[in-house]
């Protein structure tokens, strides 16, 4: 005998929808204090051992988050991420397909205030990502001080992130089975900054570290945009030069993350708070740009597929831009 369910009400869906962005926030906005000042505090406790035997596989396992990390496919299915996904909604886009014998390297525009498209099309299943890619497997980079962190470590690993240095990422494009993809946010914490609705400013221009990489593992290089990505948050002004954008860069110098004083809603009126708003991010990857593969490239030659990025990035923007209601006069900017 088969037993159905009714289907959720329209107004618990939306009240599990934003349980799960509420999680989300949390679980990279406290989360990860929450995690170290457990880890200290049981060492004062009866609980003690727990403590103690984490510290020491965390020693055997130190170098774990470098070698591609420890994904579980459990939490990358969670339901809680597919609650997330039709918060927004949040969709992903293919234009191209990627074939599972080659590594590849996404540059992933724009950073947006949390990222929240690179995380959950990269990092989770809930837009489908191994159905549009079959036989890839996506990893995300994030900043390397999140992995030093006792048991948040352990659950960024689990959805495919690994921390933003290039042994980490030398070691994903260098698999000789291919199948691999790693994303990159290129223009990193210092680009969140300027992540506010209509704004469609990229740091770019100089940031060439990732197509260097590319020719040394001859990798292809894919673009991907997400529209969107920047108007789920507002954010408090700080033009350049303002005392507010000089602390920014200064804190941001000190603890190597960027504080955007962003906000938008609340959990139960629609004025204020820190929970973005219902708008659509829809992430489209392009197609790849073949990359020939050169231990030591000269700057000229780093320069030349850096620019046929740039014009294979603003070609895929200027394609979809009006699909995604962006303005025909709105064009990339890199800085």
């Amino acid at each position: 005998m088969k037993v159905e369910f009714a289907p959720l009400s329209v107004p618990l869906q939306r009240r599990l929808q934003t349980a799960s962005v509420v999680q989300w926030i949390f679980s990279f906005l406290g989360l990860a204090q929450c995690c170290t000042a457990a880890f200290i505090a049981l060492f004062f406790t009866r609980f003690w051992l727990i403590s103690t035997l984490y510290a020491a596989w965390w020693l055997i396992d130190r170098e774990k988050p470098s070698k591609g990390g420890r994904r579980i496919h459990i939490l990358r299915n969670c339901i809680v991420w597919r609650y997330m996904r039709d918060y927004f909604p949040i969709t992903l886009m293919k234009t191209a397909e990627l074939d599972p014998r080659q590594n590849y390297l996404v540059g992933f525009h724009p950073h947006g205030v949390l990222a929240a498209g690179a995380f959950l099309n990269f990092c989770t299943e809930a837009s489908g990502f191994s159905m549009l890619f079959p036989g890839i497997t996506p990893h995300l980079m994030m900043l390397s001080l999140w992995f030093r962190i006792p048991f948040f470590r352990d659950y960024v690993m689990s959805g495919g992130l690994i921390p933003s240095d290039k042994e980490s990422a030398s070691y994903v494009l260098q698999k000789p089975e291919g199948g691999n993809l790693l994303a990159i946010i290129v223009g990193g914490a210092q680009e969140a900054l300027d992540a506010r609705p209509g704004s469609f400013t990229l740091l770019l221009k100089n940031r060439k570290g990732f197509v260097r990489l590319a020719i040394q593992h001859g990798t292809p290089l894919v673009p991907a945009f997400s529209f969107g990505e920047n108007d789920v948050f507002d954010q408090v002004k700080n033009p350049k030069g303002s005392w507010l954008r000089r602390i920014q860069h200064w804190l941001q110098k000190i603890m190597g993350i960027s504080l955007p004083l962003f906000h938008a809603r609340g959990i139960f009126q629609y004025s204020f708070g820190l929970i973005p708003y219902r708008r659509p991010i829809c992430t489209v990857v392009g197609k790849p740009i073949p990359v020939q593969k050169k231990h030591r490239p000269s700057e000229e030659e780093v320069d030349q597929v850096h620019q046929k990025y740039l014009n294979e990035l603003s070609n895929l923007f200027e394609k979809h831009k009006i699909k995604y209601n962006v303005p025909e006069d709105s064009h990339l900017e890199f800085i």
